[in-house]
């Protein structure tokens, strides 16, 4: 177990390789209650939200998803100086849910753990006078992600056999299966509601499930008790995610990376639209001339974030790029990486050197993501 922004974390149950593979192969379980979690609702949340979001909310169906920045300025008091200059806080899923019977419209945030204090710091700090309000349900509710090619699983009969199939009826279950990438429903378990949405961050198909805190327990060892599931730690939940060449915040994206040359432009709507940040974020497209590669190693030998990519040209070497993300990949067995380099050595096939603990090491450049899973 280790610290995670305050949390207490399991980084393996069995080993981060069996893990994996067993993600890979069967059902992974994965508790990421340490994500924040954030409603915001009202008859102007959604007009709100366009105003705040790097990313187009207006035009987002109830019960769809989908991935966002979010600038601001960022405080360590709970003052916060709406005047200051604006980063990039977090990146996000914002989510639309069904209206209140009264009109009201529902939206769900999640963030990151390690940015949710200065997140709601924000939020709270922009909300208007009327109209809107935002509620931090982190510790009230828990998140359990299941991910894997068995999560929708048949038995022989054509029927859904799968660990969610401990959980819900299959009315239900056939509600979820139905669920397009990014859809989200809400439901129930144990008699209270949970919000289940078609999304993870392992590359596989598979469900997040946020659930109310008294019935989390409950609903994981329900879950255990397929025989396909196991549980995961913070160890294979970063393999699966590189491999699927998800960014993740501290690396991929920090408070003035350039989000179009991080491979992120799709979360980021400028025309015509201004949100905290947005003329500055426009000004780095213009200047931008590096871009998001994934980089493949001879070996097993990983890299590290900050380790420099070097292009050996006339029997010189240069310094092209740096390396944001690296592990071993249990899927591949080598080393893989996600760098940020000069366009010019950008192409699949461009071969370029990674400098691991003092020693240069071949790779090559290669597409993203380094897995895909099968249709």
């Amino acid at each position: 177990m280790v610290d995670f922004a305050g949390w207490s974390m399991p980084v393996q149950y069995t080993s981060i390789v069996s893990e994996h593979l067993g993600t890979r192969e069967g059902v992974g379980l994965f508790d990421v209650s340490h994500m924040g979690r954030i409603t915001i609702e009202g008859e102007r949340a959604a007009d709100w939200l366009e105003s705040i979001l790097t990313r187009q909310v207006r035009d987002l169906s109830v019960g769809r998803s989908r991935y966002t920045l979010i600038t601001g300025v960022d405080s360590t008091q709970e003052t916060v100086q709406l005047s200051g200059d604006p980063v990039i806080l977090d990146d996000a899923i914002v989510a639309r849910l069904g209206n209140f019977e009264d009109g009201g419209q529902r939206f769900s945030l999640v963030v990151n753990a390690s940015n949710r204090p200065r997140v709601v710091r924000w939020l709270k700090a922009c909300l208007p006078q009327e109209g809107v309000s935002l509620h931090d349900i982190t510790e009230e509710t828990a998140m359990i992600a299941v991910q894997g090619p068995q999560v929708f699983g048949c038995d022989q009969e054509g029927i859904l056999a799968g660990p969610l199939a401990n959980i819900f009826s299959p009315e239900i279950l056939g509600k979820i299966a139905a669920l397009k990438n990014y859809g989200a429903l809400d439901t129930e378990f144990d008699g209270k509601p949970v919000l289940v949405s078609r999304s993870g961050y392992t590359g596989e198909d598979g469900v997040e499930i946020i659930v109310s805190a008294v019935s989390a327990v409950v609903l994981w060892e329900r879950l255990l008790e397929h025989n396909m599931a196991r549980p995961c730690g913070l160890g294979s939940r970063d393999t699966l995610r590189l491999e699927a060449a998800m960014p993740l915040y501290g690396h991929e994206l920090c408070e003035t990376t350039d989000p179009f040359s991080a491979g992120l432009g799709f979360a980021i709507n400028v025309e015509g639209r201004d949100f905290p940040g947005s003329d500055g974020i426009r000004a780095r497209r213009a200047k931008g001339n590096r871009c998001r590669v994934g980089l493949v190693f001879d070996s097993r030998r990983a890299a590290r974030s900050g380790d420099r990519v070097l292009l050996s040209q006339d029997g010189t070497e240069s310094v092209c790029g740096e390396i944001t993300s690296g592990s071993f990949s249990p899927t591949s067995e080598r080393g893989i990486a996600l760098a940020v380099v000069d366009q010019a050595v950008s192409k699949p096939g461009q071969e370029l050197k990674v400098v691991v603990r003092g020693v240069q090491l071949p790779v090559k450049v290669v597409s993203l993501p380094f897995y895909r899973r099968s249709p």
